[in-house]
């Protein structure tokens, strides 16, 4: 067996490699802080009472995730947050959170709030999807 690539010198080929790899550090002594994913859909009356859209109660049939994140002694000037499509970086002095996402996010739509009195960064983010028999909207 032997793998053809164009450079000889490579270890791996980058379809190898996961998506947000290059944020992992190891190496980091920060704490990962406490967090709680949801997931939200939009229905309506002809869900609730009628089910004449196929929508379920399942992830599959959602819209957004929602991810709370506890950060506790934390101000939001400190926070630093970066979205990709497929992974949630967010950095403060005392805590790091690297998260892969459990769906593909459109992260031009994502949407922040820092929530003080209760120390919760709560993050939307909206899912991509393919449209399908389900998601239609």
């Amino acid at each position: 067996f032997q793998v053809k690539s164009e450079n000889k010198k490579t270890i791996w080929s980058t379809e190898e490699v996961p998506e947000g790899s290059e944020f992992d550090d190891t190496w980091d002594p920060r704490e990962k802080p406490e967090y709680e994913i949801l997931f939200k859909q939009h229905v309506g009356t002809e869900d609730v009472f009628f089910g004449m859209t196929g929508k379920d109660p399942s992830t599959a049939c959602c819209e957004d995730i929602v991810i709370k994140i506890k950060l506790p002694e934390t101000k939001y000037s400190d926070i630093t947050l970066d979205i990709q499509d497929k992974v949630l970086d967010l950095r403060t002095p005392k805590k790091k959170l690297l998260l892969h996402l459990p769906y593909p996010v459109n992260s031009k739509e994502a949407k922040a709030r820092f929530l003080s009195e209760e120390e919760i960064l709560e993050v939307t983010l909206r899912v991509s999807r393919k449209f399908d028999f389900i998601n239609f909207s």
